[in-house]
């Protein structure tokens, strides 16, 4: 995410957090901004299990996300589960 463009992402990304942190199953959700990368967003994520998480990727505020996502300029994502 380009640094300049994090203030725009902001509203996004604090509904992704609330609605993900209210989830059954849900132990951690954030968002931090790499300090030595500003265009870095690292998302930490920690689920009860694997049906939480899969659970998750099923969610209606999952699907907003994604589409926001090419709105927002991201590109690139490391995804370790």
């Amino acid at each position: 995410l380009a640094p300049e463009r994090l203030e725009g992402a902001r509203p996004a990304m604090e509904r992704m957090v609330v609605a993900s942190r209210a989830e059954a199953g849900c132990i951690a959700y954030g968002y931090a901004q790499d300090l030595l990368d500003p265009a870095t967003v690292h998302v930490i994520e920690k689920w009860r299990d694997r049906a939480a998480l899969d659970a998750h990727f099923a969610t209606p505020h999952m699907a907003e996300w994604r589409g926001v996502m090419g709105e927002l300029g991201l590109s690139g994502r490391d995804l370790k589960v």
